[in-house]
């Protein structure tokens, strides 16, 4: 099941800001996704400190059946990625630098870092290796 931050909140809720709807609404799909799919993807640009209730409540549903990926990128690299997208209409680079967070680490599980420098191929083996050595795959 994946579950995108972005749909959610900006397509199905349409809304924005510090609305805590898509957060609610997040931590329900994932709970529907622990227990009626065998993989659960939360995928989006989550903010540590706003998204904390939701990362804790994450940790206690999966409990150490995470696997998390967090991209180190600069600004600058973020900003690049982000006017190849299809909705890079949508906000630019004013919006981002309110939102942006250097290294938002979340505190109740680790995660791994994804680097400028690899490749779509090298994210998506690094990603598959965890998920069999795990033996989940």
């Amino acid at each position: 099941m994946l579950i995108s931050q972005d749909l959610i909140r900006r397509k199905i809720l349409y809304v924005r800001g510090a609305d805590q709807r898509p957060i609610e609404l997040i931590q329900k799909l994932v709970l529907f996704g622990s227990q009626n799919c065998d993989f659960t993807i939360l995928e989006g640009i989550l903010n540590a400190d706003s998204h904390n209730c939701l990362f804790k409540k994450i940790a206690e549903i999966f409990n150490e059946d995470i696997f998390a990926y967090y991209f180190d990128l600069s600004f600058e690299e973020t900003l690049r990625r982000h006017k190849t997208k299809p909705n890079c209409r949508e906000f630019g680079e004013i919006e981002m630098k309110h939102w942006w967070r250097e290294k938002d680490y979340v505190s109740y599980f680790s995660e791994k870092n994804i680097y400028k420098e690899q490749s779509l191929d090298e994210i998506v083996d690094m990603i598959f290796n965890d998920l069999s050595t795990e033996g989940c795959y």
